[in-house]
C-alpha cells in the first residue's frame, strides 16, 4: 500500500471540531493512503511513508468544494455582460440565448467546454464541483448534457426547469409535464439531484413543487435556484421538501431566515437545509449581494459556490467567491473559507469532502501563502501551489 506524507505544514485547515471554526493545527502533517487521510497530527510526529512533499511552512487546505455550477453549455453571452455594465438589469432572459447554441452544438463540443471549465476551476483549488444541466430543455439534450456532465463529476443535477423554453411559452403546463415525464424518465439515470429556477419569469412555485416532488420519487435529492431576483417563496418551498440546499438567497424575509434556520440538526451541527450563496453572480450582475451575516447569526449553514455559467457568473474560482464573501457579504475570513470547503459539502449531504480529518478523501490544497487569511488578504492573486485530489498530485 503506497502512502504519502505532507509535511511542514506551517497552518492546516481541517474544518474538525475544535481549535476554532476550521480546526487548525500548527507545524502539521497529513499521511495519506489509498486516497483517504489516514492520520493528522504534528509533523515531528508524522509516521513513515513512501513518498513525502514538503510544504515548506506554507498553509494547506481540504479542496474547495463548489456545489453550483453549470458547465454544459455552448456559445458566448459577452456582449450581454458588457450592456449590463453599461446599464441594463438582468432578467435571466439571456438563458435562451444559450440553450439554442448548446442544442446546436455537438457533444464534443459540450464535453470540451466541461473539461475545460472543470480543469480550470481544479487548477484553482476546486476538487469536487456539481454540475447541472439546464441548457438543452429537449428530452434529448437534457439526457445528453447529464451523461456529459457525469464523466467529470459524480454531483450531477437535473435542471430541465432552467425555464420555458419558447417553443412552449405559451404552454408552461405541456413544458412541467415533459419535464415530469420523459425529460426525467431520460434523466434521471445520470443525475442524482433535480433543480428549479423558482422565479418570475421562469416557474412558480405550484410548478416548482410538482417538479421537484417527481424528482424526488424518482430518488433524487432536491436543490432549489430561489430569492435571487427578488423576494419569493422559494426558500420556503425548499424548506417543505427538505432540500439539501437554497441556493442564491440574495432577498430573504425574517420569514425565510427562521424556516431556514428551523432546520437545524438537534445535535447543533447545523442546518439540514443549506443556504449557498453565490457572489459571483451579483458581481457579475450589479446585483445586491446576499447578507450573509443574517444568516449566519440565525444559525443556518452557509455555503459559497460559483454558479459557474456564461451569462451570469462566468467564473471558476472559488478564491474570488471567497474573497467577495468578505468584502461585500459580511462574512469573516474563516467564515468564508468554511463555507467554500465544509459548507459546499454539507450542501451536497457530503462528510468526506471538505475536511482533512482520517477517513476523508484526501483532497487538499497547497497553499503559496502561510495562511488561509491571504485568500480574502490578496484578491485576484494566484495562491494555489499545488492541489492533490484522491491524494494524487494534479
Amino acid at each position: 500500500m503506497s502512502s504519502l506524507l505532507v509535511d511542514d505544514i506551517g497552518e492546516l485547515v481541517t474544518n474538525s471540531p475544535g481549535n476554532g471554526p476550521l480546526g487548525i493545527r500548527r507545524d502539521a502533517a497529513v499521511l495519506i493512503e489509498e486516497g483517504r487521510v489516514a492520520w493528522v497530527g504534528p509533523s515531528a510526529y508524522a509516521p513513515a511513508a513512501d513518498r513525502r512533499i514538503d510544504a515548506g511552512g506554507a498553509a494547506v487546505l481540504p479542496g474547495f468544494v463548489d456545489s453550483h455550477a453549470h458547465l454544459v453549455f455552448a456559445g458566448d453571452r459577452s456582449a450581454e455582460f458588457a450592456a449590463r455594465m453599461a446599464g441594463q438589469p438582468y432578467t435571466g432572459g439571456g438563458i435562451r440565448t444559450t440553450v439554442g447554441a448548446t442544442r446546436a452544438a455537438t457533444d464534443n463540443e459540450l464535453r470540451a467546454t466541461v473539461r475545460r471549465l472543470r480543469g480550470e476551476a481544479l487548477r484553482q483549488g476546486t476538487t469536487t464541483m456539481e454540475i447541472k444541466s439546464g441548457y438543452g430543455l429537449t428530452v434529448a439534450d437534457e439526457a445528453r448534457s447529464l451523461r456529459i456532465a457525469a464523466e467529470s463529476s459524480s454531483e450531477t443535477t437535473f435542471l430541465g426547469a432552467h425555464v420555458v423554453p419558447t417553443e412552449y411559452a405559451d404552454r408552461p403546463d405541456d413544458y412541467v409535464g415533459l419535464v415530469c415525464g420523459p425529460m426525467l424518465a431520460a434523466a434521471a439515470p445520470y443525475a442524482k439531484w433535480i433543480d428549479v429556477f423558482c422565479e418570475r419569469g421562469a416557474f412558480d412555485v405550484d410548478h416548482a413543487r410538482a417538479i421537484l416532488a417527481c424528482g424526488q420519487a424518482a430518488g433524487l435529492g432536491v436543490r432549489l435556484h430561489a430569492n435571487q431576483l427578488g423576494p419569493g417563496p422559494g426558500v420556503q418551498l425548499g424548506v417543505e421538501l427538505g432540500a439539501a440546499s437554497v441556493d442564491h438567497c440574495t432577498h430573504l424575509s425574517d420569514a425565510d431566515i427562521d424556516a431556514l434556520a428551523d432546520t437545524a440538526h438537534s445535535d447543533g451541527s447545523g442546518t439540514r437545509t443549506v443556504a449557498t450563496l453565490l457572489p459571483g453572480a451579483e458581481f457579475s450582475t450589479r446585483s445586491p449581494y446576499p447578507d450573509a451575516r443574517r444568516l449566519l447569526d440565525a444559525g443556518v449553514t452557509v455555503a459559497l459556490a460559483t454558479d459557474c455559467n456564461p451569462g451570469s457568473s462566468y467564473t471558476s474560482s472559488m478564491p474570488f467567491c471567497v474573497a467577495l464573501a468578505v468584502r461585500e457579504m459580511r462574512m469573516t475570513p474563516a467564515e468564508a473559507v468554511w463555507a467554500a470547503t465544509a459548507g459546499g459539502a454539507r450542501a451536497l449531504r457530503r462528510d468526506d469532502i471538505g475536511v482533512l480529518t482520517p477517513g476523508a478523501r484526501a483532497d487538499l490544497i497547497v497553499l503559496d501563502a502561510p495562511s488561509y487569511l491571504h485568500l480574502a488578504y490578496r484578491p485576484g492573486v494566484p495562491l494555489i501551489r499545488q492541489v492533490l485530489l484522491n491524494g494524487v498530485p494534479q
